[in-house]
């Protein structure tokens, strides 16, 4: 299934033996990704995607495109505007829906565009992905990495300098707030298209949507201190929210979408 391919293709850039990867181990990663698609797997993983895209309409290309954004890791660690952000986690992120949403499969009877429904799964991706970036500002810049657009930080008045030093400042909590206001922006457009997709499909895509947004309520929570506590979501809340995608995914097919279209 692609959740594995991804875990694994992830693993190569941040996983444990990440400082051994090279630029031609990803080639490497690419022409077996191209294997398997011919039917030719490498392992019993690769065997299990190979049966998949046998079976599905699943496109090669969001992988590769996966690959790039692990190339990117590589070679790039700061992002100079949100156009540049917005390619990466695309590559990396956004790629997802669009592997899942040929497995997951549409409602027979929804009533909205293909094109609609993968857009709202990129646009899935892409939250999720600023939701990452912006709950790990403080690991990941110990690694080195800034994925913040340069261009706004400077516009905040804020500078690497700021985000190593890890100060929580007014001018932080502003620019922080800006931040999670786009990403919830990309979370309404996904919630567009999720009750669109095949009945099976529709709970555990609400579930994960509604926990990853209720991250971005954590950082507020840490009043906006992504330095030096990691936001997270607890037990209690993660339980709170599983019946709540429950009952959204009994909506019928172009209800939520109709819903959300005449906000």
């Amino acid at each position: 299934m692609p959740p594995v391919w991804c875990r694994r293709t992830d693993e190569l850039v941040d996983g444990p033996n990440a400082s051994h990867i090279t630029p031609k181990a990803l080639d490497r990663w690419e022409k077996r990704l191209t294997d398997l698609f011919e039917g030719r797997p490498y392992d019993m993983y690769d065997a299990a995607l190979s049966d998949t895209v046998s079976k599905y309409p699943v496109d090669i290309q969001p992988f590769k495109d996966m690959i790039e954004g692990m190339r990117l890791d590589l070679n790039k660690s700061r992002y100079q505007t949100f156009d540049e952000l917005y390619l990466y986690c695309y590559y990396v992120a956004g790629t997802v829906g669009l592997m899942s949403v040929p497995v997951m499969g549409i409602a027979p009877d929804s009533k909205a565009s293909t094109e609609s429904v993968y857009n709202a799964a990129l646009a899935l991706g892409i939250a999720n992905q600023l939701t990452n970036i912006l709950r790990d500002v403080g690991e990941d810049a110990r690694r080195g990495r800034i994925y913040l657009p340069q261009g706004e930080l400077a516009k905040a008045g804020l500078s690497d300098e700021d985000i190593l030093r890890g100060q929580v400042t007014h001018k932080w909590r502003s620019f922080m707030k800006g931040q999670i206001k786009r990403a919830r922006m990309f979370f309404e457009e996904a919630e567009k298209g999720v009750s669109e997709l095949s009945a099976a499909s529709r709970w555990p895509v609400w579930a994960s949507l509604l926990l990853y947004k209720q991250i971005l309520d954590a950082i507020e929570a840490n009043d906006y201190d992504n330095f030096s506590k990691r936001a997270y979501v607890g037990k209690a809340k993660k339980l709170a929210s599983l019946p709540v995608a429950y009952g959204r995914a009994l909506m019928k097919p172009s209800a939520k979408f109709m819903e959300l279209m005449r906000r």
